[in-house]
């Protein structure tokens, strides 16, 4: 296979993974403040995306692909808030897992690697526009 068309069909699996972290990174942002319904119930945990690299027999390059999306199994936090529903006997809810610095560093991450994907795809693009003109102007 073309290596330009090889390049747009990885950036276009660099694309949707990257689509799919900032969609579970906005999730997470999302409820970072959701506690539970009742006394002692579980909050919202935190997602995490992993990824994995498939490869494409066509081509035989190798994509991007989503492994799993998965839960942050780390400890929930306590705060004090009585007036809360899903407030204890003593006061303390349980909220999320979500550090709203990791979030944003995470999203600021995946729209980097989202805009070099997109930056790549227009490359390829203009380089096979590039060619198609230069076949047409030696006929």
């Amino acid at each position: 296979m073309d290596p330009l068309t090889s390049a747009l069909k990885v950036s276009a699996s660099g694309l949707q993974a990257e689509s799919t972290r900032l969609r579970i990174v906005s999730e997470n942002i999302a409820n970072a403040r959701s506690s539970g319904d009742v006394p002692g119930a579980d909050p919202y945990r935190r997602k995490t995306v992993s990824f994995a690299a498939e490869v494409d027999r066509a081509s035989g390059a190798s994509l991007v692909e989503i492994d799993r999306i998965g839960t942050d199994d780390s400890n929930f936090n306590v705060e004090f808030d009585p007036g809360n529903p899903a407030a204890d006997e003593k006061g303390m809810v349980k909220m999320p897992n979500v550090n709203i610095l990791i979030e944003m560093a995470d999203m600021r991450e995946a729209n980097r690697a989202y805009e070099a994907n997109l930056q790549t795809i227009k490359q390829s693009r203009d380089l096979i526009s590039q060619t198609i003109d230069l076949l047409r102007a030696s006929q």
